[in-house]
């Protein structure tokens, strides 16, 4: 599975403590939401962002490194605009301390899928030329 990845997990030494078996496909840009730094950088609404498709089969490493099951992240499926899909993780701002808010009602995690799903949000990988 491709995850687009912005943060911590952009740098191969912090990768290579999560998971035993990855590789850096190459630089993305995620369209639609926008980088925020907090006690952990996260996502929010709007904008676009920098970062790295990783490739592994190891998400549920990932899960567990982000916090998926203390819903202090949230892992959302991406469309890719070459086709396909990528895992991006987006942290719960009122829990990281981030300047950011996420429209909608209920949970964070609800309003996050809610909002991908009304907004045209993308991953696109960066080619080099």
């Amino acid at each position: 599975m491709d995850v687009f990845v912005y943060g911590t997990l952009t740098n191969p030494e912090r990768v290579a403590t999560v998971v035993d078996s990855y590789a850096f496909v190459g630089p993305a840009r995620l369209h639609g939401l926008h980088l925020v730094e907090g006690r952990y950088p996260t996502l929010a609404p709007g904008g676009e962002a920098a970062g790295r498709l990783l490739r592994t089969d190891e998400v549920d490493r990932i899960d567990a490194y982000e916090g998926v099951d203390d819903g202090l992240y949230v892992r959302v499926s991406v469309p890719r605009t070459d086709g396909g899909t990528a895992a991006v993780y987006v942290g719960d701002p009122e829990r990281l301390d981030a300047d950011a808010t996420w429209p909608g009602e209920g949970p964070f995690a609800t309003r996050v899928r809610d909002f991908l799903t009304r907004l045209e949000v993308a991953v696109e990988p960066v080619v080099d030329r």
